[in-house]
């Protein structure tokens, strides 16, 4: 056997390997939600407090959908959920009358830091499962499937 078919034979078949990937993107997820669910949020709800808590300034909501890369209708009921939890507040735009924007609320702040906490510690424990070496092979094959 050739050097070439040696190689070629220890490789994983393809759709085991994609579905590999995808079977450990849902797990890792899964931990992720678990994580921050404690705290009364879902990954979904984090992710558009980080985004208000970031920029520092009330949001239009299509500059949420945009930074969510969704569409307008799901930041809508996103926001619709975090404002019933008290956790965003919804204004009019003052140089826009037509324009709605989002903002993060005292308890939102908290909510968000809360749930940040959460998903680092759940990040931690993700990878601590991993040796230094794993760990950086991992992150150069996830590269090279991303770039």
């Amino acid at each position: 056997m050739s050097k070439r078919q040696r190689k070629r034979a220890r490789r994983p078949a393809a759709d085991s390997l994609v579905f590999s990937f995808l079977d450990a993107a849902e797990a890792v997820e899964a931990r992720l939600e678990a994580a921050v669910s404690p705290t009364g949020l879902s990954l979904a709800k984090l992710a558009v407090l980080h985004i208000l808590a970031d920029a520092k300034e009330p949001l239009p909501l299509s500059d949420l959908a945009a930074r969510q890369h969704c569409v307008r209708s799901n930041i809508t009921q996103l926001v619709d959920r975090l404002e019933k939890d008290g956790l965003v507040h919804r204004r009019t735009a003052p140089d826009d009358g037509r324009s709605v924007l989002a903002e993060l609320t005292p308890s939102g702040a908290r909510a968000h830091a809360r749930g940040m906490r959460a998903l680092a510690q759940a990040r931690r424990a993700i990878v601590s499962v991993l040796d230094p070496d794993d760990a950086t092979s991992l992150k150069s094959a996830l590269k090279a499937l991303t770039s």
